[in-house]
This record gives C-alpha cells, sequence and structure tokens, in this order.
C-alpha cells in the first residue's frame, strides 16, 4: 500500500488530544498531523498535507506488517494500535496526550505519549521521526542528548525524551523489539522521573480520567457509543485555557476533490455557539458549557462597530490568510491555507448565534454563575446590532467570498436574538425592554416571512429576492421562527428534500458559489433535515436516515465537515465540530427515553 493510499482510506484518523494540544494518528499508527504547542501552532507533523512526499510523521514501522487492529480504549481518547508480521511477532502501540487530575488541577502539557510493547514473537521495528516546521519544511537541524533528541526550527523547540535507542531513531535503523519503549513529545523540558514508571502512570491516569469524566455525561439510551465517541471528540476540540472550541483540527482537506474549497478550520466561529451549546447542556457538560460561553460573551461584548465572526482559540489574535508552498496538500490537491479570510467577512447571523448560546445562563440552574442584569444589559449591545443589520447584506452562513446578500438564515439569526432578548427581559422582570424586544422581534419576521417567501414554490428561500434554496431554513421550526405544525414549515422541508437531497444526503445549497457547483453534501445540514423530518411527525424516516448516517463514520467513529453523496467518501476539515455536535443532539432526540428502554428490558 502506498503512502497517499494509507492516508486516503476514508479519512481513517484517530484523534488524541488533551484540551492544549491535538493530533491525528491514522489506521497504521502513524502520527500524521500534530500542531504544537496548541491547537492553531505549526504543524511539527504535517504528512497529512505533503502529498507524496514522506515527510512530517512519527512511525512504528514493523518489517512483514500483515495485519493492523486499532481502536480507541473504550469511553478514553487513547488509541491502541497492535500491529502484526509474517511471523506471528506483534508489537502494541499506545497513543495518548496526558490528561489528568494533578495537585488540585488538570495536568495537560503539550505533550504526546507513544508506548510501544512487544506483546508476541521477536518483532522487528524502525522508528522513524521527520518533523517539519514552517508548515511543511524538514527539520534537520537535530542534537542528540543522553536520553533525548532536540529539534529546532522555526520558532519551536520540539524534544523527544524516549528510553529507546537514540542512534536508532536518527539512522532509522530496524532494531528487534524486547522491551516496552516510550516516546515522549513536548516542550524543550527533561522528564522527572524514569521514563517507563512515568508514561505507564501517566497512560492510567488519562484513562481514569477520560473514563470518569463520561460517568457524568447524560446519553441517550440509544446510540450511547457513537454519542460518547461524539462527547470525547466534542471535549478534545475545546482550548481549556480560554473556553474557545476549534471548527475542526485541521487545514486544507477539500470540501470535496480537486475543489480548491481549502480552508484552515483551526479556529472559533461564533455561528457554532447555538448548536454547540445545544450538544453540551444535553450532554450535561456544564463546566465546559459554561466555559465556552464565557469565551464567546467575552468577545461578543466588547465595544465594535461589528463582530468579527471568527477568532483563534485566543480571541483577537491576527487570523490574515496565506498559503504555504512547503506542503502539496491533502493527497496533493493544495492550496494549504494559513488562516482564514472569514475574518474580514460580515456575517449578520453571529448576533443571533451569541445571544442563543448566552440564553442559557439566564435558564438553566446548574450553572456556578447564572446570568443577571448586567449580562443583559451587555447582550442588549449584541442585540441592538441585529436590529440595526438585520436586512443588510452579508457573506451569509456559508460565507460566500465573491457575493453579499440579505440572506435568509442571517435575518432569522437576528430575529432570534431579538426574540430570546424579550423572553430573558421578561425573566429579570425588565418589562418595559422585553416590550421593545417583542416589537423588533416581530417586525423581522413578519417582514422575512413576507419578502423570503416564494409562493410559486412553496418555499423560504436562501437569501431575499433570489431563488436559490438553502438547507439552513430547516432551522426554523427548532429555533422558534415557525412552528413544525405551520404549513409553510411542512413545505419548504418538502422543497429542499426534492431539491437538495442528494443520495440520501442535503447539500447546503445547489446553485452554483465563486467555485462553482458544489460536489459534496455538508454533514451537518443532513442531521438538520433528519431533525426537522422527525419535528414533522416522519420519526421512522428519520431514524433510518440517522442509522445510515452513522454508518458512515469512519473507523474511530468520527465525521469531517463533508460526505460525497455518490462515493460516500469523507472530505473537509476533520473531526468536525458541527457534525460531531450533529450526532449528539440527533441522537437525543429521537432516542427512545431511558424509561421506555426499561419497560422493555
Amino acid at each position: 500500500m502506498n503512502a497517499s493510499a494509507s492516508i486516503a482510506a476514508n479519512m481513517d484518523f484517530a484523534l488524541i488530544g488533551n484540551c492544549q494540544t491535538a493530533a491525528l494518528v491514522d489506521r497504521r499508527a502513524r502520527i500524521v498531523w500534530w500542531c504544537f504547542p496548541r491547537f492553531d501552532s505549526d504543524p511539527v507533523f504535517s504528512r497529512l498535507l505533503a502529498g507524496d512526499e514522506e515527510k512530517g510523521f512519527c512511525e512504528v514501522a514493523l518489517s512483514d506488517l500483515v495485519e493492523v487492529k486499532t481502536q480507541y480504549l473504550r469511553n478514553t481518547a487513547v488509541v491502541e494500535t497492535v500491529l502484526t508480521d509474517s511471523r506471528g511477532g506483534s508489537v502494541r502501540v499506545t497513543d495518548f496526550a496526558p490528561r489528568f487530575d494533578l495537585f488540585g488541577r488538570i495536568y495537560r502539557a503539550p505533550q504526546i505519549v507513544r508506548r510501544i510493547e512487544p506483546i508476541a514473537g521477536l518483532p522487528r521495528i524502525t522508528i522513524r521521526v521527520r518533523p517539519t516546521c514552517n508548515y511543511g519544511q524538514p527539520i534537520d537541524a537535530v542534537s542528540v542528548g543522553s536520553h533525548h533528541l532536540r529539534y529546532v526550527g522555526g520558532s519551536n523547540v520540539m524534544r523527544l525524551t524516549t528510553d529507546a535507542p537514540l542512534s536508532y531513531i536518527v539512522a532509522e535503523t530496524v532494531f528487534p523489539l524486547n522491551r516496552t519503549l516510550n516516546l515522549v513529545f513536548g516542550q524543550d523540558d527533561p522528564l522527572r522521573s524514569m521514563i517507563d514508571d512515568q508514561c505507564r502512570e501517566f497512560l492510567e491516569r488519562t484513562c481514569d480520567h477520560w473514563r470518569e469524566w463520561v460517568r457524568h455525561l447524560n446519553v441517550p439510551f440509544e446510540w450511547q457509543s457513537a454519542v460518547v465517541r461524539a462527547a470525547i471528540t466534542l471535549r478534545l476540540c475545546a482550548y481549556e485555557d480560554t473556553g474557545g472550541i476549534v471548527a475542526a483540527h485541521t487545514t486544507s482537506i477539500p470540501e470535496a476533490p480537486g475543489s480548491s474549497r481549502n480552508w484552515d478550520y483551526r479556529y472559533c466561529w461564533l455561528r457554532d455557539a447555538y448548536f454547540v451549546v445545544q450538544a453540551l447542556n444535553r450532554l450535561g457538560a456544564t463546566q465546559m458549557m459554561e466555559s465556552y460561553i464565557e469565551y464567546f460573551t467575552t468577545i461578543a461584548t466588547r465595544d465594535s462597530a461589528a463582530l468579527q465572526p471568527v477568532h483563534g482559540v485566543v480571541p483577537f489574535a491576527a487570523l490574515d490568510e496565506t498559503t504555504t508552498p512547503n506542503l502539496k496538500g491533502f493527497l496533493g490537491q493544495g492550496p494549504v491555507r494559513i488562516g482564514n479570510q472569514a475574518v474580514e467577512q460580515i456575517q449578520h447571523d453571529v448576533y443571533g448565534s451569541v445571544v442563543l448560546g448566552a440564553a442559557q445562563m439566564f435558564i438553566d440552574e446548574r450553572l456556578v454563575r447564572m446570568g443577571d442584569a448586567a449580562l443583559f444589559a451587555e447582550l442588549e449591545a449584541v442585540g441592538e446590532k441585529a436590529w440595526k443589520f438585520a436586512f443588510e447584506p452579508d457573506a451569509g452562513i456559508w460565507e460566500y467570498r465573491g457575493r453579499a446578500r440579505v440572506h435568509t438564515y442571517s435575518v432569522a439569526l437576528c430575529w432570534a436574538a431579538c426574540d430570546r432578548l424579550a423572553r430573558i427581559a421578561q425573566r429579570l422582570g425588565i418589562a418595559d425592554r422585553a416590550g421593545e424586544w417583542t416589537t423588533r422581534a416581530q417586525t423581522i419576521r413578519n417582514r422575512l416571512l413576507h419578502e423570503a417567501w416564494d409562493e410559486q414554490r412553496g418555499a423560504l428561500t436562501g437569501a431575499v429576492g433570489w431563488p436559490d434554496l438553502d438547507a439552513s431554513v430547516l432551522l426554523f421550526a427548532e429555533l422558534g421562527l415557525l412552528s413544525s405544525d405551520d404549513p409553510r414549515f411542512r413545505s419548504a422541508c418538502e422543497a429542499i428534500g426534492r431539491e437538495l437531497l442528494r443520495n440520501g444526503r442535503i447539500m447546503r445549497y445547489a446553485a452554483a458559489d465563486d467555485f462553482g457547483l458544489p460536489e459534496t453534501a455538508f454533514l451537518a445540514c443532513s442531521f438538520w433535515y433528519i431533525d426537522a423530518l422527525a419535528q414533522l411527525g416522519r420519526r421512522d424516516e428519520a431514524r433510518e436516515m440517522f442509522e445510515d448516517l452513522l454508518a458512515r463514520r469512519n473507523h474511530f467513529g468520527l465525521l469531517s465537515e463533508d460526505i460525497h453523496p455518490e462515493t460516500g467518501e469523507l472530505w473537509g476539515n476533520f473531526p468536525q465540530t458541527y457534525s460531531m455536535a450533529g450526532i449528539i443532539n440527533t441522537a437525543t432526540k429521537l432516542s427512545s427515553s431511558w424509561e421506555e428502554a426499561w419497560r422493555c428490558v
């Protein structure tokens, strides 16, 4: 199997991480992507985007390999891979990023640990470590210490501390594995104890940490393992230091083959707030939810003319978009982009997303700090922007680069901002403000339903004055803009099913955009369609589609951003927060209740 074929196996990567750093491991136990020291840093392992170049990875290569078995350890973010050779020799490779309680806080250093154990015969292995810097430039400056290697390139120094023979690693020599070896990648700091003892302890404590975290989740009766894996993945997309949650851990995996729709998703979009808070609320992951709400309200309540729609894990960092010449791209399909031009865009849906997400603070009694009049006053400033810009052209939720229109979803989210502010004011007993925001919400709603409705097609279109349909309309019953029994909602959903459904997958839209006709389906839209079917009473159809969608997850139970409706291949950045949150939200809505389940036991 050649390198390109192995990396293309339908996005069969596992995500390991500790809410400080994260990496992708393929089914042959190669670390092919690791941005160090944090999610949006320069990747020291960049093989994912190196095309046919053998650089940017860490590999444990077993001579005469004939079989590979790999999986997550149950209810953890730890990956175990067993490699077997033609003589019956086998090796276990365990990959994880340490995360556990230490001295009253969480230990989450930017480290990756690999344990390599012989489990049968006398296997012969080669350890290859080929890091990069400056987005794909091989690191040649390597210094050898007593028990470590230092890789110096760009602005970072990466240290590999190991009890493996350093000379074998540097020379990439084949050698027999007769004892457990450990590799610790991280910052340029020495370990303070015996490496094998420390790595074994870190592994045990990390497994315990994740299993304890999972024990406290609320999960539906059905599809529990899928929801747990989605929950852990969502957790790994959270940068704990600030609370920000990235859209994905990669950049520039194309939305469709050869499309040049290559974007950097290692950042935090305000538009995600509503969907992610929903998922975290359903899971009962309140601490993570509080941190995330604090992250985006910190951004939203800062004085500015318009909200910047995307931020780094550290808010207000520069995200100027460039391309790198050092990486050929996923399967050689460049360009590889760093940063995201969306930072410069106008997206009016963000005001509603922020208020919808922050509204949780006014209704959720589990939270340590509930919303109060002071926070409401700050959110009113966000609402004022929603009221002001509701019918102004923008780039929309799909971030069109070459056009601006009055997008229906953006207007609907501006309505949602006003509507939720009215409800919050009512809860706080501020009657005059409740009345003002109610009037504004009704004004936006009435105008939107009048101007965006296409009587001939029986649907709300994607933009006022334009005929093209858009899957985001599927959310309008859930948002409360239309009730699920409103004939307009039913008619709009049926129109979307007729025009945007491709082999059981829902396209975001079908009209040509800046890059031509779209080819792949955005996975989140299929979850929205399934939810809409359930709201319309078509639960059997919804469940069937959901089961089929779960079957499209990769070997490790993860989803990317897009799926090709004809081939079933996963495309787009990985793993996608929208998609993993979709699993959680939809499973919760469709599942039988625990009470029903117990009656059947």
